[in-house]
């Protein structure tokens, strides 16, 4: 991978931010010439968004990536011919991906494309009950009516509901950083009024009285790490972000849009070391008299350097328990964060098949026998259970390039617990729970089984060793309302200078919009920090 520069004469050039001329610079932030460096620890989508904004901002950026390719989670296996994205495959909000291109004057459609995808979701009960779950109004009120047509006013009165939840949590909140109490005491009042304190299932069942329908609009949170029967309702703003924006998913993949992100950054002159982990990072005093201190960053094969300032997009328990661990606060808060709670995990697979499939959507969750208490059990249980919900993904409904021609690309993720509740041998179950995953997915694909020709594990003991998560959790700190906004790991470390935070553990959390919004939001706190302009 190339890690270019754009080519500049420390001029100023005028580029296009939406309509709006703007300025770009490769000025110095310090008097005498010496451009301020940032390092970016991680490659995922925080993490890429926080570079282009840092670079953009006149920063000189550096990301170190541990692993072979960028994307953090976002990784992309290959084999025999098929592609599989490692982590998230559901693109909403593309406006947030769009900015970070339009911020230096280029074009998203240049760099990828997203491609729409309808149903959203097609969701299958154990009885035999099927809900296509679409952005076109009348489409889903005709889907809600036959299943309950007395839910169809709830609902009505639901979507407005969720239409201001995303006004005031999405809108006006979403990549605003939480840094004082105070903060958080000046939206209380219309958190209250939103009933912030009531869940996303008890919320969604004040509007709907078919348990169909209330599992249908209360599954989101899982898709955040969280639990729809403790997560605060503010997450019913997913609903809809997606009824305003739609579901995507960028052609060739989501690592395409990694790729496409990460060519965006070197060509505005940042630059990608890969194979890279960080292995400590200390702070020494600063020559400069006035200035903070400056960040040593010590990685894999490669000499100490230092940093005025680092934005991790790291596991947030890893940056403080590892990465800082030279600094007695940093294990404080190390301490602090094992307490806690933190979301579950997951047990992926990855398959391709050597036939196709007709009539199946490109994202389906298929209900097991039990809601609530498998929802218990994989939040608050101390073993594998027995049964399972799954969501199964299909990106060769959208773009055949996924997989060898007459084949499908696909791969099945079950929420499981996380290390730190239930002590369970992946090694020895991960084959035996992916076969009985196999065999009831064959209901949905008859004949699945004898056509695998690929096959492959992620289990939560990878998730903690391969991804540095703390108990091998899938999306960091679990996103409860106690556990939200200034509750929430800052974007600002409060004791460590120079120390920011990206990505699934920080505000305002995980899912791609929102690990794209904390770079948003601490890329403003460091323009603030440091005197520069957050939008340039």
């Amino acid at each position: 991978m190339s890690n270019g520069h754009l080519s500049t004469d420390n001029s100023t050039a005028a580029l296009l931010n939406g309509g709006a001329a703007v300025r770009f610079s490769e000025e110095s932030h310090r008097e005498g010439g010496a451009r301020r460096k940032a390092a970016v620890v991680g490659s995922g989508f925080g993490g890429l968004a926080a570079a282009i904004r840092l670079q953009a901002m006149g920063f000189q950026t550096t990301i170190f990536e541990a692993r072979d390719k960028p994307g953090g989670r976002a990784y992309v296996y290959e084999d025999q011919g098929f592609t599989f994205d490692a982590g998230p495959t559901v693109i909403t909000a593309p406006h947030c991906i769009d900015e970070l291109f339009e911020l230096v004057g280029k074009r998203r459609e240049d760099y990828v494309e997203l491609l729409p995808v309808t149903p959203f979701y097609r969701l299958r009960w154990q009885d035999g009950v099927e809900f296509d779950y679409v952005g076109d109004e009348q489409e889903l009120m005709n889907q809600i009516r036959r299943i309950n047509p007395a839910d169809v006013d709830g609902y009505r009165r639901f979507a407005d509901y969720t239409r201001k939840v995303f006004e005031k949590g999405y809108v006006e909140l979403g990549a605003a950083p939480f840094l004082k109490f105070s903060d958080m005491v000046r939206v209380a009042p219309d958190l209250m009024k939103l009933r912030a304190d009531r869940s996303v299932y008890k919320t969604v069942s004040r509007f709907m009285k078919s348990e169909h329908l209330r599992q249908a609009f209360s599954f989101h949170p899982l898709l955040v790490g969280g639990n729809p029967m403790d997560t605060s309702s503010i997450y019913t703003l997913i609903h809809w972000i997606e009824r305003e924006w739609g579901v995507f998913f960028p052609k060739g993949g989501t690592g395409a849009l990694v790729q496409g992100l990460v060519r965006l950054f070197t060509d505005i002159g940042g630059e990608l070391h890969l194979d890279s982990p960080v292995e400590s990072i200390d702070l020494v005093e600063n020559s400069t008299a006035g200035e903070r201190p400056q960040h040593r960053l010590s990685a894999k094969d490669r000499a100490p350097e230092n940093f005025d300032l680092v934005i991790s997009n790291a596991d947030v328990h890893h940056t403080y328990s590892k990465l800082y661990q030279n600094h007695p606060l940093a294990q404080k808060k190390s301490r602090q964060l094992e307490k806690m709670e933190w979301s579950m995990s997951l047990f992926v697979m990855y398959f391709g098949t050597s036939r196709r499939y007709e009539n199946i959507a490109h994202h389906t969750i298929l209900f097991g026998p039990r809601f609530k208490g498998l929802l218990k059990d994989i939040f608050r249980g101390s073993q594998l259970p027995d049964d399972f919900s799954l969501y199964l993904h299909a990106p060769t409904i959208t773009d055949r390039s996924m997989a060898p021609d007459g084949c499908e690309s696909f791969y099945v993720l079950s929420p499981v617990p996380h290390l730190g509740n239930a002590d369970i041998d992946w090694e020895r179950v991960q084959h035996q729970y992916g076969d009985t995953i196999l065999a009831a997915l064959e209901d949905y694909l008859p004949g699945l089984r004898s056509s695998i020709v690929t096959r492959r594990h992620f289990t939560p003991r990878e998730f903690h060793s391969e991804l540095n998560a703390h108990n091998g959790s899938a999306f960091s700190v679990s996103p409860k309302l106690t556990q939200s906004a200034f509750f929430r790991p800052h974007n600002r470390d409060r004791h460590i200078p120079g120390l920011y935070i990206v990505g699934a553990g920080t505000h305002p959390g995980a899912g791609v919009p929102g690990v794209i919004n904390t770079a948003k939001a601490t890329a403003g706190v460091v323009a603030q920090d440091y005197g520069v302009p957050a939008h340039v």
